[in-house]
Formats: C-alpha cells, structure tokens, sequence
C-alpha cells in the first residue's frame, strides 16, 4: 500500500495563528505517501512567511484572490494527484502523527473504499480538547444518515479523488455538508468505510460556527433538495420540541 497516494488540502487566508499548527500536524505524519497542498487567499498577514518555511515539504502551493472558502477548496482539488482527497484546513489538524498510517493500515489492497471516515475531537483557539464531537459517526455511513445533520465532521471525511466533485458556490457556509451528501450518493454502497479512529482535530471557530443562523438556513435547503421539503419541515418540528422540552425540564429540576 505504499503507493497510495493522499493529497491532503489546506485552505488558508490571513492564519497566521493556526496555520503553523496545522502544517506541522501534516509534516510530521509517520506515512509518506502525501501530496500536501496548500491554497491560500491572497493573505496579507504572516501567513505565507509562515507557509515559506516549510516549503520543502509542500506539493503545491498557490496564493491568489478567489471567491470564498470553497472556491478555493475547488482549486485545492484540481491541484490534487492522489487517490484520495482530504481537506484539513487552517486550524484544524490530523489526530496524532500515526493516522495516516493507521488508515492505509486498515484498508483493503484489493479494493479501495470510494469514502473513508472516522471520528472528531473538538479543540478551542489553544489547541486544548473540548471533548469529542456531540454527532458521532454510524456504523456504517450511507447518504441518508444525513438527514440528521452531518453525523460526520467534513475533517474527518476523506474521498476517493474520481468521485469528488466540486463544491456548489452558491452555498457561502455549508458547502461541505451539501459535498459529503453529493459523495455519498455517488459512492458505492458497500464502499464507504469506517476508521473506527479519531481522524481529526476540528477548532471550534470556523466560518459556520460564526454565521450560525447563516448556516442553518442553508443547510435547511439543502436538506429539503436530498429528502424532500414535508419530511423536512416535520423534522425540524420534532427537533425544535425536544430542545425546548429538555429546556423546560431542566428548569423544572
């Protein structure tokens, strides 16, 4: 399995403060077979003095103006050679330097899952763990476990590189989600693999997380697109009854 091939993307603007942490969480990975990229926004900051210093360990680097975060995650894929493409983006990391290895490890020389996934750790702007994600990954992931929301963290969520297409730009906040659905559907069945591993460290400040109500409208859209508008809405009806109803509770004790 040594010629498997990972090209691991970062998306980067203006990150003096996470992109070092990042880099170094992919250079430092014990598996050799990655093609690191990184894509960067044109940033005017440190960034990409930072970026230069570990230039001997980067595939490809660009840095030009673009139109958002998933532009250039688009950009990032057609940079991309490997068998796999995975999106580790400014601040967030991979595990711990074995993962890579660990995942190769676990996949089958014969044939290779079209998606791989596993599990996410939570961290805040010091790197210190707020626990695991509150969605935990199933079993055995298809598209319509989505429907609950993204049981499966974009960081963690790796995808054969002949299936992936590009990010839909008319989503400014949940791109991903709408992504990882589009791959699932595309995906074989019996194709899609569980880690069983911690794959990622996701910081808890991403674009999403700070246009929250944003996010949740689009998502919501993008629901109604895959599973239809009426399931949808009742859904959501149920969801918003268990919140205030824990709520209420919780003020009763």
């Amino acid at each position: 399995m040594d010629s498997l091939t990972l090209s691991i993307i970062t998306v980067t603007y203006n990150a003096e403060r996470w992109i070092e942490q990042t880099i170094q969480s992919i250079i430092s990975q014990s598996y050799s077979g990655i093609e690191y990229i990184i894509v960067d926004g044109a940033s005017t900051d440190a960034t990409l003095d930072i970026i230069k210093k570990y230039e001997p360990h980067i595939a490809r680097c660009i840095s030009e103006p673009d139109k958002g975060l998933y532009d250039a995650m688009n950009k990032g894929l057609h940079l991309a050679t490997g068998n796999y493409v995975w999106f580790i983006n400014a601040g967030d990391s991979i595990y711990d330097k074995d993962t890579v290895q660990k995942i190769v490890e676990k996949l089958s020389k014969e044939q290779l899952p079209d998606i791989v996934y596993g599990e996410t750790e939570i961290i805040n702007a010091h790197g210190d763990s707020l626990g695991m994600r509150r969605l935990h990954a199933p079993k055995q992931l298809n598209w319509q476990h989505f429907k609950w929301g993204m049981l499966v963290c974009h960081q963690s969520f790796i995808v054969k590189r002949s299936i992936a297409e590009n990010y839909d730009l008319q989503y400014n906040y949940t791109a991903d989600y709408d992504w990882c659905l589009r791959c699932l559907k595309k995906a074989n069945t019996d194709a899609v693999f569980n880690t069983n591993l911690i794959l990622s460290k996701f910081l808890e400040a991403g674009l999403s997380t700070a246009n929250r109500k944003a996010s949740l409208k689009e998502r919501y859209r993008i629901m109604c697109r895959f599973y239809g508008k009426i399931p949808v809405l009742i859904r959501h009806i149920w969801f918003a009854l268990r919140f205030y109803t824990a709520k209420w509770i919780k003020k009763r004790i």
